[in-house]
């Protein structure tokens, strides 16, 4: 058996919004495999380096992105909740205006954080307290 280095962590689990996880799916398998990796950081407490706050949405919504291909993909996750990772969208950025996240993919984003924290409410209330 392998000896452990540092105390273990605590693997959040992904709740995935909508089409998000179909559509991430549809991505290149280097994307996914990427992406997967970076999910997997944000689950078990890192920020990984693909990582940035978006702006706009308030703390706790990072985007991750991969670029591969000529083509930059991306997800976006709410890590704001204590006991679980929402992926919200995952897309293929097609900007016409350089860096910039299209306003309506920042809709998209803005209408399914507010059903990740009503399900989180919801999930938090039908938890037994310890």
């Amino acid at each position: 058996m392998a000896a452990m280095i540092g105390p273990p962590r605590t693997l959040r689990p992904l709740l995935w919004v909508a089409s998000a996880r179909g559509d991430l799916r549809t991505f290149p398998e280097e994307v996914q495999d990427a992406m997967g990796f970076a999910l997997y950081q944000v689950q078990i407490g890192d920020f990984p380096l693909s990582a940035k706050p978006m702006k706009g949405l308030g703390s706790g919504v990072v985007e991750i992105g991969s670029d591969f291909a000529g083509g930059a993909y991306r997800a976006v996750l709410a890590v704001r909740f204590r006991r679980a990772v929402y992926v919200l969208h995952a897309f293929k950025k097609k900007s016409k205006h350089g860096a910039k996240t299209p306003k309506v993919e920042i809709d998209l984003v803005r209408r399914r954080l507010a059903t990740a924290s009503g399900d989180y409410r919801r999930r938090s209330a039908e938890e037994p307290t310890p």
